[in-house]
């Protein structure tokens, strides 16, 4: 397991964790002094080796052994623009695209979603959503936290991937395009920066499908089957990782 420290932790070779990683460390895994930690910087992910030096209740000071260089971050960057989803499906769909790799979750309010939030209780959901996204992120031992953004309305999201190489739609109704085919037709795959759009359970409008075309997104099939909102982010950046190198080995 990782942790994760801003950069005004690290002072030469001293790096001091505070808050619940604390608990975490004493109580959980039990740590005493002289045992040896992983520690990541949030800014710019290095990695560090260190032993502990000394421990209380609030704080935890260690010594640097070693510096790395780790690259276990993806060669590619999905953006996943996910429609709410009911109950506790957003917390799956955060823990599992963060072992997988996704760079970032930007929860997304479409006509048909059935999540109705005020603005305290979205700020109150993304606020938990990132505790949920850096647990997930020390425990598959990752170089940096998923991204979790505020929640966007469908009609902002030309502003979020006007930038983007691809953006894919995952759309029920499309029946001539293809995931794969269309990826084959991506000519430089180097630092690649992917957007995957997925509507809540209700499904994507017509009218917002032919707005999100309108601003550079592909609707693809996944096939004869349909998904569950949250099957449907794994799966695809499951897909774009293997077909593009990072899980096939290439």
């Amino acid at each position: 397991m990782k942790f994760f420290v801003g950069e005004e932790n690290i002072k030469e070779s001293i790096i001091d964790i505070f808050g619940t990683d604390v608990n975490h460390i004493k109580n959980v895994l039990r740590k005493k002094e002289n045992d040896i930690l992983d520690i990541v910087c949030k800014e710019n992910g290095k990695n560090y080796v260190v032993k502990i030096k000394s421990m209380n209740t609030e704080k935890i000071e260690t010594e640097v052994i070693e510096e790395k260089e780790f690259k276990l971050e993806n060669n590619i960057n999905i953006h996943i623009f996910q429609g709410l989803p009911k109950a506790d499906k957003m917390e799956l769909i955060i823990q599992k695209c963060t072992e997988l790799g996704v760079k970032s979750i930007t929860p997304v309010v479409f006509k048909r979603s059935v999540v109705k939030l005020d603005e305290k209780d979205k700020i109150k959901k993304v606020e938990r959503w990132r505790k949920i996204a850096e647990v997930a992120s020390k425990q598959c031992e990752r170089d940096s936290i998923l991204e979790v953004n505020s929640v966007a309305k469908v009609t902002e999201l030309d502003k979020f991937i006007k930038d983007y190489d691809k953006v894919f739609i995952a759309y029920e109704k499309e029946q001539e395009k293809f995931l794969k085919s269309e990826i084959n037709k991506i000519e430089n795959k180097e630092d690649l920066k992917i957007g995957v759009i997925i509507g809540p359970e209700g499904g994507i409008d017509e009218e917002e499908i032919e707005y999100l075309k309108e601003i550079g997104g592909i609707s693809i099939s996944l096939g004869k089957r349909i998904l569950r909102t949250e099957t449907a982010p794994i799966v695809l950046s499951s897909i774009i990782m293997y077909e593009l190198g990072d899980i096939g080995g290439n």
